[in-house]
């Protein structure tokens, strides 16, 4: 066998485990290796009925009898409920707060179940076992049993792998087991420098590999996942930090404010800068002064005003004349994730420099705008993408605002000093290069970069995402913002909500109403039947709710155009109620609406709702946020229950990942770090030593010509992981 040995060389597939294997993204042996188990079972000594011992931690083996579920006497604790025969007696299976367990078998099945015994007086039970169904009952009850063939009987951790329809954990484990048997691990090459894991107590690839998928002792796994934690933290960061070098190698613009004028533009806001802000936006000037091009991310919580601090410095950089010019003005570009935000910045951008002379354009995939126009001064015009491209190559158009369209190849600048990214998680260091932009001859020059979110984001993950950026935190909010009233509603108190609902539209309000899915689900799809989607819940609200208000509709699928006039109805208080999907997560500014819904609560990430929530901070009236959530589940509730007690976006991440263990941060997903990697994330000590390892080894050698294998391996992550 050799690691690049498709998988259907070896074994023999049926076609469901064939398209379940491509769904997982499996392919290769090496595939099928690097396959981890997000957990592993404490199987305990296997045993019979008769001989299980009170406490004792135990696998048994049997057919099941009756199954069903029930509440428990005095806490109506919900309860699933299963009776396992053997030859030897019965017991009962007992699972807390997971009814649904009982469910998941039938009368007649055989399974082998793994849990803590629990005898009180004559009745004997496994308490929240572990549970599989297996063809047929082994012969005996020998901890071998989990392999057909017959397994070292020290293996008592079993590993349980992300599954999919078609395949299940027991395939992986065999097959896994024949794979490292046939001698493969020793064609893997340890990316890892052999002094790196020696430094940090870590075990080989091989090592890590074996103690994984078949571990002796618990330390045995805990030790391989922290191993490969740390590698795939390292190559993110080795990555992240690779970029920032290279990106620093090349000259950038000398920015000089002049602070005189730079006060009297923030004078004409019409609102004070907090002390966080006059930090974030001194602590950026001092990076234009550097002979460095800046990299850095702001991050504050919805409503802290970073546009505040975007339109302050790039008032600075638009008023720096170009080096060895008494004429003309260096260029920002703004980049947004979508046209509503982007029109919405334009327009306030407007506002903030109209007076000043300074021009402003737009650029999305539906037109470009230019302000001022030369029939209203006051206003903005529609232009042609081909005249507009031109005054933006002749520098005639200083402060640029747009989307993904601003880096197309058709978009030359003249003299690109600030680029400003909002909210954009997968602009990575590839786009980042392609405004590094050629001047007169071959010279080059890279524009100062500034990321802004809002998206609440623990300090180890920031440093990992975000290892070749400078961080700047906007931890006040602007004075009079009352916080945002959040309460999760139980089922009975709808009405009330709606009746909230009524007075404040009454005394002129405006509302969100955010359901999980844009069309009706499939009936056929038993969980979908729970997640309200936008069409239904506006139809249902606009007859049986709220027939009295205007009532409309905003979701990912509609057209860019058709969005634009759902928001503008909105922001004009035409709408009442604005029924969507996540879409308005993102930026969207309407004063007015201090009321938001969210349904199907427990469906979002505690980022996402808080991003949600930060809808209706945007005035200082009193805002409110309602979270519905079907589920009933203890965790469920402690988890939302966060989102009331947390203080800012900052704490709340920080809850949100001490909340989550290891299998369950798929949020990482998002970021492009896998389940495994993002328990680093829980480690700062783990994070700061892969950071400064792939600093140290940079430092020897930026091109890692002196470390191929690294080199390689970076490669390959990169053109897969990374962009």
């Amino acid at each position: 066998m050799h690691p690049s040995d498709l998988i259907t060389k070896h074994f023999r597939l049926v076609d469901a485990q064939k398209k379940a294997l491509i769904k997982l993204g499996l392919l290769t042996l090496r595939d099928l290796l690097y396959h981890l188990p997000t957990r592993h079972i404490d199987a305990g000594k296997s045993s019979a009925i008769e001989l299980a011992e009170d406490g004792e931690r135990v696998t048994l083996y049997g057919q099941i009898e009756k199954t069903g579920t029930k509440k428990s006497f005095r806490g109506h604790v919900p309860m699933g409920e299963a009776v396992l025969r053997d030859k030897t007696g019965k017991m009962k299976l007992i699972w807390f707060n997971q009814a649904y367990m009982a469910k998941m078998v039938q009368p007649g099945d055989f399974v082998r179940a793994s849990g803590t015994v629990k005898k009180r007086g004559a009745t004997i039970s496994l308490i929240n076992p572990e549970i599989e169904k297996i063809p047929e009952l082994p012969r005996d009850t020998g901890p071998s049993l989990f392999n057909e063939g017959g397994i070292d009987p020290e293996d008592r951790f079993l590993p349980v792998y992300p599954e999919s329809r078609g395949i299940t954990s027991r395939w992986f484990y065999h097959s896994i087991r024949r794979v490292t048997a046939s001698g493969i691990l020793t064609l893997l090459v340890d990316p890892i420098p052999s002094d790196v894991l020696l430094r940090y107590s870590l075990p080989s690839l091989a090592t890590a590999l074996v103690w994984l998928h078949a571990p002796r002792e618990e330390r045995h796994s805990l030790s391989a996942r922290k191993r490969f934690a740390f590698e795939e933290i390292f190559f993110i960061q080795l990555e992240r930090q690779q970029a920032r070098m290279l990106y620093e190698q090349n000259p950038t613009f000398l920015i000089t404010p002049d602070k005189k004028r730079v006060e009297e533009f923030v004078a004409r806001l019409g609102f004070p800068l907090t002390d966080a802000q006059e930090r974030a936006v001194n602590t950026i000037f001092a990076d234009f002064a550097s002979s460095r091009a800046m990299l850095r991310l702001l991050e504050g919580d919805v409503g802290s005003g970073k546009t505040a601090v975007a339109a302050a410095t790039t008032f600075a950089a638009v008023t720096t004349r170009p080096s060895g010019q008494t004429y003309g003005a260096l260029q920002v570009a703004y980049m947004c994730p979508t046209e509503i935000l982007a029109t919405q910045h334009f327009e306030s951008f407007i506002q903030y420099f109209v007076g000043t002379g300074m021009t402003i354009g737009l650029i999305t995939g539906s037109g470009c705008r230019k302000f001022p126009s030369k029939v209203n001064s006051g206003g903005w015009t529609d232009v042609s993408r081909t005249q507009f491209l031109k005054w933006v190559a002749n520098g005639e158009i200083p402060i640029v605002i747009g989307t993904h369209a601003l880096i197309q190849k058709s978009v030359k600048w003249k003299h690109l000093a600030y680029v400003i990214i909002d909210e954009q998680h997968r602009f990575g260091t590839k786009q980042r290069a392609k405004l590094v932009q050629k001047e007169t001859g071959d010279a080059t020059r890279a524009p100062h970069f500034l990321s802004m979110t809002a998206t609440p984001i623990p300090r180890t993950l920031a440093l990992t995402l975000y290892g070749d950026l400078d961080l700047s935190i906007l931890d006040q909010m602007p004075s009079g913002r009352k916080p945002v009233i959040t309460e999760i509603v139980p089922p009975g108190k709808r009405e009330t909500v709606y009746e909230m609902i009524r007075a404040e539209i009454r005394s002129g309000r405006q509302a969100y109403i955010i359901c999980p899915r844009i069309d009706e689900p499939d009936p056929d799809k038993e969980q979908a039947l729970i997640a309200k989607s936008v069409k239904e819940e506006a139809k249902r609200l606009q007859e049986k709710v709220f027939p009295e208000f205007q009532i409309d509709i905003l979701h990912s699928k509609m057209k860019p155009s058709e969005k634009d006039d759902v928001m503008e109805l909105f922001a004009a208080g035409d709408t009442d109620i604005l029924v969507a999907t996540s879409v308005v997560e993102v930026g969207v500014n309407v004063p007015n609406a201090t009321l938001i819904i969210i349904e199907g609560a427990e469906r979002f990430g505690l980022a996402q709702l808080h991003q949600l929530r930060g809808r209706v901070i945007r005035s200082n009236h009193q805002a409110y946020c309602f979270l519905f959530s079907e589920t009933k589940t203890d965790k469920t509730f402690e988890r939302l229950k966060a989102l009331t007690t947390a203080k800012n976006g900052f704490e709340l991440s920080e809850m949100d990942l001490a909340l989550r263990g290891s299998g369950e941060l798929g949020g990482g997903r998002q970021w492009g770090i896998s389940d495994i990697g993002m328990e680093a994330i829980k480690n700062l000590k783990m994070v700061e030593a892969a950071r400064e390892e792939a600093k140290r080894i940079l430092g020897e050698d930026i091109s890692l010509t002196k470390y191929p294998t690294l080199m390689a391996q970076l490669e390959e992550r990169t053109r897969s992981h990374f962009e």
